[in-house]
């Protein structure tokens, strides 16, 4: 989701789920507020987009269908987080997708590793079958 805010880091796969989130919606951890405010904070603070773009994309991604999910027990993320060598954020997003069973949309090489090991690979690189 992050590269949809980067010129320079925005590729097919990042709009493909763009335009699934578009279309259908998505569900993302609570933590994931935080996440997308700390990613434009700082390509703000390194002068990668303008306070005008921040505010832009903060409100453009409110009329997005985000549904923020609340994991009904705690801990299930440090399981993961172990079994797979995975931060406690990147972890909350397994969980999720597991226990609701959805797709995981990543770009990162660890969590997808970790999607694919728990049997959990429609992590959104291509079409679903």
């Amino acid at each position: 989701m992050a590269s949809w805010f980067f010129s320079d880091e925005r590729d097919d796969y990042s709009l493909a789920v763009a335009r699934e989130v578009e279309s259908n919606g998505a569900v993302v951890p609570a933590l994931w507020l935080w996440e997308v405010e700390n990613i434009l904070y700082q390509g703000l603070r390194r002068r990668r987009i303008s306070e005008t773009q921040l505010l832009s994309n903060l409100g453009d991604l409110r009329t997005l269908g985000f549904d923020l999910d609340l994991p009904p027990s705690f801990g299930a993320e440090l399981t993961l987080a172990k079994r797979h060598s995975l931060t406690i954020y990147d972890a909350a997003y397994l969980e999720l997708a597991l226990r609701r069973n959805l797709r995981l949309a990543t770009k990162d090489t660890a969590l997808t590793r970790a999607a694919k090991a728990e049997s959990l690979y429609y992590a959104m690189r291509g079409p679903r079958p």
